[in-house]
């Protein structure tokens, strides 16, 4: 199948042609029209298979087709934020749509207010800051025509399921809801009950698959020999690392450890200012970071073109993290590897991984009783990989936590116009349409994002 026989939109299908996008993802190729027939949809696919175009084509079709349709779209991390918005914004153009409006953490939310008051047509939000906006005024979804959970097991998996139905209350019961998932664990499922009518399901891999294009080790070794091991694997692999921890603070230990090395290594986690995680990952997309270190939290919100290497320094607590770190490498058809630390203490966990997984990881790399340590470069570089250097980023943590509520949104209600913004309708149903500030707090008679009038909230 081709693009071409989707019945997409030209507009659509032009920016296809030119960035050379011919030939759907086996989930794009089953996703999409069962999309395009306006069902709710469950779409099951491991990562890096395409599922952000999965959902928008169809989802972009739909505000095409009826000028008054918006789309909410809700991931779990402000890197799959990012990244969505940067995958939209061509066909948003060709479309002569408004930009994307990103909701996000660690960010002010001002711009994100202006940017609200702009109409969007598209909003890509976390589901904590999306509420920030609900519950303090500025945003009304009671109109929203299609909602999109993208990564919603990893939302889950993060704690979000509270959020995610506060988010729900606020939506109107008549949408479309499209669910993208690499994994249907049981409380996925019942999710799913609760918020789709009827679904349409469709899978391309079993869940619980992983990648056979990714050779798969494990290394048997103490605690405190693994970053004598992980310097050993920095000598073999020359691209792109990435390697996970299961903590922030341990993340921080083998960031500046590998610094101290003189390793060209970075730090993505929570506590991460905004503005540092996106520096990290810019350089390692662009090379200028051979090593990127991180916690379960980018483990999906991360599109580099090509990872030659993941290292689990910490095993994860569910095998569900193990097949999402894994699978950033083994991309798009390239070999990879993935290089798993096993102390003794965790030798169950790692059987019940294994036993888990359809595809076995190869037989065991035992590591020597006494691994070689390298010569440290600079006498008082320990001490700073150790406790010292993790406190570092707890800068960009208060910063983060700061940058929160530095500016606090009026409490005028800004609904989300469904106005075609075509020649610049959606700049004048901002201001004119709506009635400005005479409009009541409750919204116009009629709702730009549903039919007949919102159901007034105090």
């Amino acid at each position: 199948m081709k693009f071409l026989e989707l019945g997409l939109p030209e507009a659509l299908a032009g920016v296809l042609r030119d960035l050379g996008i011919v030939t759907p993802t086996p989930i794009q190729e089953k996703a999409i029209p069962q999309a395009l027939l306006g069902r709710d949809l469950i779409a099951s696919a491991k990562t890096g298979t395409g599922k952000t175009l999965a959902f928008s084509l169809p989802m972009l079709t739909r505000m095409v087709e009826d000028p008054k349709a918006n789309a909410l779209i809700l991931v779990p991390t402000r890197e799959l934020a990012d990244q969505v918005q940067k995958v939209l914004q061509p066909f948003l153009k060709a479309l002569k749509f408004s930009e994307p409006c990103l909701l996000i953490g660690g960010v002010s939310m001002g711009p994100q207010v202006a940017a609200l008051r702009r109409r969007p047509r598209v909003i890509v939000a976390t589901p904590g800051r999306l509420l920030d906006h609900v519950q303090n005024g500025p945003l009304r979804i009671d109109s929203a025509k299609i909602l999109v959970l993208d990564e919603a097991d990893r939302m889950l998996d993060m704690g979000f399921a509270p959020q995610v139905r506060n988010v729900m209350k606020h939506l109107p019961k008549e949408r479309q809801t499209l669910l993208f998932t690499a994994t249907l664990p049981t409380d996925l499922k019942k999710l799913t009950k609760e918020f789709l009518k009827d679904p349409i399901q469709v899978s391309v891999d079993p869940p619980s698959a992983t990648n056979t294009d990714i050779e798969q080790k494990s290394l048997v070794t103490g605690q405190d020999q693994k970053n004598n091991h992980l310097l050993d694997a920095l000598k073999e692999f020359q691209e792109s690392i990435l390697i996970f921890t299961r903590t922030k603070r341990r993340a921080d230990k083998v960031g500046f450890f590998l610094k101290d090395y003189g390793v060209a290594a970075d730090i993505i986690h929570g506590d991460r200012s905004q503005g540092q995680r996106q520096k990290a990952l810019e350089g390692f997309r662009t090379g200028r970071v051979k090593v990127l270190v991180a916690t379960d939290i980018a483990a999906r919100g991360i599109d580099i073109p090509q990872v030659e290497l993941v290292v689990n320094y910490d095993l994860p607590e569910a095998r569900e993290d193990y097949v999402h770190r894994i699978g950033r490498t083994g991309r798009a058809g390239a070999k990879g590897t993935a290089l798993s630390f096993v102390t003794d203490e965790e030798r169950g966990h790692w059987e019940y991984i294994e036993g888990k997984l359809k595809t076995s990881p190869s037989g065991p790399v035992r590591s020597p009783q006494k691994p070689p340590r390298p010569p440290r470069a600079g006498g008082g570089g320990g001490g700073r990989a150790g406790g010292g250097g993790g406190r570092k980023p707890g800068a960009g943590s208060a910063a983060s936590g700061g940058a929160r509520r530095t500016s606090r949104p009026a409490k005028t209600v800004e609904r989300w116009s469904g106005a075609d913004p075509g020649g610049g309708a959606a700049s004048g149903s901002g201001s004119g349409s709506g009635g400005g500030s005479s409009r009541p707090a409750a919204g116009p008679k009629r709702g730009g994002w549903g039919q007949g009038a919102p159901k007034k909230r105090r």
